[in-house]
């Protein structure tokens, strides 16, 4: 018997899969037995053709293949190359349960690409199981950007042989785990920025008070709520956000080219974060991930290290908004099933936008609401006390003016948002400050005299849940942080409390 090692998916991770094969007398047949898909059980069409293209006889003995372990379910293409592999080695006395093998057969024998591989690599990456694996060599550009994995890309099954017979003489195929973006370096830490702003802060006219909380939201990855009129600026504002967000890790980026993967787009490692805008309409399944047999990520996982966008907040249905407190609160997303029980990282930025009341009119000074106090009541009800209490930043926008003109720019604000990334850094933060749990809180929160009296009023006069002071502890510090102060004094503290609820 004869092991090479692959790969398949379980929710967002990879796990290892060892492809067994044995050859013995019997009637000729060929059977894969491990809960294998059908583009698996397929295979067998395509290795026998790409065996008899290249001059290879087909064994007549009884072929069995076992994917291990049997109760996990195995799906994809990237199987083909090990299969064969097996076939053509079975006599030969090489070791081989140390290799990886992935790669979908053409019918000529031909590696062909398989876009899922990129994920399940980087994957087996994190969890420390790879270092050294034969791949198609189209992929070589994706799986290159992936460190401390050597990887040897072959065009056909002949060129794998070869390389598995030779092993002592094999070299890995040239990589580079650069991203070869513009970068600085914290703590031995590399973080990568770009320069490019396809839409700008400078098109907002006026709206000072809602640009200076998108800078907050953006350097601190602070939960944000506009509210305003129709046509004030909102969604022009929270799609300006992801141009300025803070620069991105190593990891970070070959996170961000997994979800693309996984959002079946082309991977472009760039360090832009992405931003998911999610209709009202949406169903629970497709925002949050969700499938009767195998679940399958949504909006909320596909948006981890980025933007979740909620336009027209209160039309989304009440069981959306109530499942959104979860992940908001404790960054990640799980999804149980009959089949499966999945755990997604969701850790992002969560916009809102939403009008004042049904008809949009109600903060307008040049037009008149149409709706009624019950109407205007029943919409804010919507949103519930424990869902607006996840919320670090609510924004009432002001009026448009034909007065109003531009200030800021994104390249401004996405520059003082480079310069506390690069303070938080470098006193020891992992995370942004939204994420800083009680322990950081106490280390980095730290409040001069007057601005702790300040809090402890607060804290009296508007009833402030022990949540509430956390988050405004934290939006105070990113506030400081802008003002490149160490401690948090009276005035970042008022601001912070400011944005709060009324």
């Amino acid at each position: 018997m004869k092991t090479l090692l692959c790969a398949t998916y379980e929710g967002l991770d990879a796990k290892v899969v060892a492809v067994e094969s044995t050859l013995t007398k019997g009637l000729p047949s060929f059977s894969i037995v491990g809960m294998a898909s059908t583009a698996i059980t397929e295979s067998k069409e395509r290795v026998k053709s790409a065996l008899l293209s290249n001059d290879f006889s087909f064994p007549p003995k009884r072929i069995t293949f076992s994917l291990a372990p049997s109760e996990l379910s195995k799906s994809g293409s990237q199987f083909d190359l090990s299969m064969a592999l097996l076939i053509l080695l079975n006599t030969e006395e090489i070791e081989l349960h140390e290799w990886f093998v992935f790669g979908e057969l053409g019918l000529d024998g031909r590696v062909k690409e398989n876009i899922q591989l990129y994920p399940l690599i980087l994957s087996l990456a994190n969890q420390n199981k790879i270092h050294k694996a034969i791949v198609p060599k189209e992929s070589l550009p994706k799986l290159s950007k992936i460190p401390n994995v050597a990887f040897y890309g072959v065009e056909s099954m002949n060129e794998a042989v070869t390389l598995l017979k030779n092993q002592e003489h094999a070299i890995p195929s040239l990589s580079s785990s650069d991203i070869g973006y513009p970068s600085f370096t914290v703590k031995g830490e590399k973080y990568y920025y770009l320069k490019e702003y396809e839409e700008d802060f400078l098109d907002v006219k006026g709206q000072e008070i809602a640009k200076r909380a998108a800078l907050i939201a953006a350097a601190g990855f602070h939960n944000i709520i506009f509210e305003g009129s129709p046509g004030c600026g909102k969604s022009m504002i929270a799609s300006r956000l992801r141009y300025i967000l803070p620069p991105m890790s190593t990891s970070e980026i070959l996170d961000l080219a997994k979800l693309q993967v996984l959002d079946a787009k082309e991977p472009t490692f760039k360090p832009h974060r992405n931003m998911q805008s999610v209709h009202h309409t949406s169903t629970s399944a497709s925002v949050f991930g969700g499938g009767s047999y195998r679940a399958k990520i949504g909006e909320v996982g596909l948006s981890h290290n980025g933007i979740l966008f909620f336009d027209e907040l209160p039309h989304f249905s009440k069981s959306v908004l109530e499942s959104l407190r979860e992940p908001m609160q404790d960054k990640k997303i799980r999804i149980s099933r009959v089949n499966s029980k999945v755990e997604y990282p969701a850790s992002f930025l969560f916009i809102g936008a939403m009008n004042p009341c049904p008809c949009g009119n109600l903060l307008d000074e040049s037009k008149e609401c149409r709706c009624n106090e019950l109407e205007i009541q029943r919409y804010k009800n919507r949103l519930s006390d424990p869902f607006l209490d996840r919320i670090d930043l609510n924004v009432v926008m002001q009026n448009v003016t034909i007065s109003d003109r531009p200030s800021l720019s994104s390249k401004e604000m996405h520059k003082e948002i480079v310069s506390v990334h690069i303070l938080t850094k470098e006193r020891g933060q992992v995370g942004f400050n939204a994420n800083l749990n009680d322990k950081e809180i106490e280390k980095f929160c730290l409040l001069d005299s007057e601005a702790k009296e300040v809090l402890d009023m607060a804290t009296t006069r508007f009833t402030l849940s022990f949540r509430s002071i956390k988050k405004v502890q934290k939006v105070a510090r990113t506030i400081a942080d802008l003002d490149v102060s160490k401690m948090i004094l009276k005035k970042h503290l008022l601001e912070a409390l400011s944005y709060r609820r009324r």
